[in-house]
């Protein structure tokens, strides 16, 4: 292998035979095939790496389906949720795979911009400038404030703020998975988080 991945999977694993997996694992690999899947990226991806180990697969997909489309997270605040995390992992992958369902959901290219460039989030939406502030100072300060605690709960609720932190989380352990295996974009995307490399 010349390069530091592998031409059909994309990252540093050969790809995963569906033959060798379990029924169970079978679903999750036919699920990342299936053209009318609700992944966004199909088996070029994060899942075509998870699938390395079919337990992993099984249990990520059946808590991302929950996290995205079960516990009532409005879908532009995930978006924008995703694109900060994207953000603080300096992930290219998730910053691409996110960015077109981010303008389908109603995210403005001015908060878009304002994520992908650290700006201040001074004159935006409070509860968009809340997102973006609590994904900043959980994957970059030392702690969430009480002021940004205080606006997410009243904001989410209980649960809803532990769901929509699991969210945060779920897709940074995702960044951590696509630097790893080193994922490469899909050749249709064209790279616009500045990352200093």
């Amino acid at each position: 292998m010349s390069e530091d991945f592998f031409s059909n999977s994309g990252h540093r694993l050969p790809p995963v035979r569906r033959e060798d997996l379990d029924d169970a694992a079978r679903k999750v690999y036919d699920h990342f095939v299936d053209p009318n899947s609700t992944t966004y990226v199909g088996i070029w991806g994060p899942g075509g790496i998870r699938l390395h180990s079919p337990e992993v697969a099984k249990h990520t997909q059946s808590m991302n389906d929950y996290i995205r489309y079960g516990a009532g997270i409005d879908p532009r605040l995930r978006e924008i949720a995703i694109l900060v995390v994207a953000r603080e992992h300096n992930s290219q992958f998730e910053w691409c795979a996110h960015l077109e369902p981010a303008l389908k959901q109603g995210v403005s290219e001015k908060v878009i911009n304002i994520i992908r460039d650290n700006a201040s989030v001074e004159g935006i939406d409070p509860v968009d400038a809340m997102v973006i502030k609590l994904g900043r100072e959980i994957f970059s300060g030392t702690k969430v404030t009480k002021e940004t605690y205080d606006s997410a709960l009243s904001h989410f609720g209980a649960r809803g703020l532990v769901d929509f932190v699991t969210l945060m989380g779920g897709y940074a352990a995702t960044a951590a998975i696509l630097k790893t295996f080193n994922m490469q974009l899909k050749p249709e995307w064209i790279p616009s988080l500045p990352i200093d490399e």
